[in-house]
């Protein structure tokens, strides 16, 4: 393996950051729109999440089949570790957040729209499991914002600080 990740890994990474971007983008400006947008753009948050969902499957195969490239100089084994965590913490958090934001719809008896095809209830209507399960979806996607951010800050100290290849390895080019 050389000290980049693999193109379909680079393309993915930057995908989900904008599936995520227009994710949080429609969550914000839902409460900002014309009530008769309003339906649209909460379903266009609902399947911008789900795009989040399966490209992090996708994205946990392509770690599986190509690894994670090397860091030169290599860093501490603190910060290595500390990497991985919290690699596995977005992992966890992208994952989690579209299954909750599912469950919050069945359990409110909600209807949605997926890709054009409308979803079936498939569980019984529970306001009191929706309302604990919105607020769990809610903390979790409060929470992506700190997460993101210190991904973020982390590879831009990696690059101009560090002045290791840490976000070189995930540039899009050669």
């Amino acid at each position: 393996m050389g000290n980049r990740y693999a193109k379909s890994q680079i393309v993915l990474h930057w995908l989900t950051l904008l599936m995520v971007i227009l994710t949080y983008a429609a969550m914000l400006l839902k409460d900002s729109v014309p009530d008769d947008l309003a339906s649209l753009v909460k379903n266009l948050h609902f399947n911008f999440g789900l795009a989040v969902f399966l490209l992090m499957f996708i994205r946990l195969g392509l770690r599986r089949r190509h690894g994670t490239p090397a860091t030169t100089p290599p860093l501490e084994e603190w910060q290595e570790w500390g990497a991985k965590i919290f690699h596995w913490l977005l992992y966890l958090l992208f994952l989690a957040l579209p299954v909750l934001g599912v469950l919050t719809l069945a359990y409110g008896g909600k209807e949605w729209v997926l890709l054009g095809w409308q979803v079936p209830q498939f569980v019984t209507p529970d306001p009191l499991l929706r309302r604990l399960i919105k607020s769990t979806h809610e903390t979790l996607a409060n929470t992506g914002y700190f997460i993101i951010g210190a991904h973020t800050l982390a590879a831009l100290y990696h690059h101009y600080l560090r002045k290791d290849d840490t976000l070189r390895r995930m540039m899009p080019g050669k």
